[in-house]
């Protein structure tokens, strides 16, 4: 049997132009795309709105655009599939690890459980100077969204083992 070493970023945390690692002891024992969905299922009118001035301004330097969080929920996913504008590289029940790969700039994020604790880890690696500009205001942003989600996913989990039959 053939193991499969799981990269978590991009490259090593100090050659990357962008990392970010943030953790949210779990209520319940969930999945990692179980969390995605919880997470990314309700993005909010503020979400909705970044991703649309987000587009707007990336497509006038030729970046693709991407649409933000569908709320689409999904069972299963396996490599090769995408998850919104993200690109499955990896899915198991512990692990899904989410590249997206454009002119400006490689992203990845990996969502790890653990003993019941979930981590998040961003790394970016920008390709030249637009990528350097746009990650100026997203890298504080992705912070802040990273945190609600997590907040979010945790609140959720309570309410549902509170819930008789939850």
């Amino acid at each position: 049997m053939a193991i499969t070493h799981v990269v978590h970023t991009l490259r090593a945390p100090s050659e990357l132009d962008y990392y970010d690692t943030r953790s949210v002891p779990l209520p319940a024992d969930i999945t990692a795309l179980e969390a995605w969905n919880i997470m990314t299922g309700e993005p909010g009118p503020f979400l909705r709105q970044a991703f649309r001035i987000r587009d707007a301004i990336s497509s006038m330097f030729g970046v693709k655009r991407i649409g933000g969080f569908s709320g689409t929920r999904r069972e299963t996913v396996q490599p090769g599939d995408r998850l919104d504008f993200f690109l499955v590289e990896h899915s198991a029940p512990d692990m899904l690890v989410l590249t997206e790969r454009d002119r400006h700039l490689d992203v990845m994020i990996c969502l790890s459980i653990a003993e019941r604790v979930l981590t998040i880890t961003a790394s970016v690696v920008t390709h030249n100077t637009y990528g350097r500009l746009y990650m100026l205001p997203v890298g504080p942003a992705h912070k802040l969204i990273v945190n609600h989600h997590l907040k979010r996913l945790r609140r959720k989990l309570e309410d549902r083992a509170a819930t008789p039959g939850g």
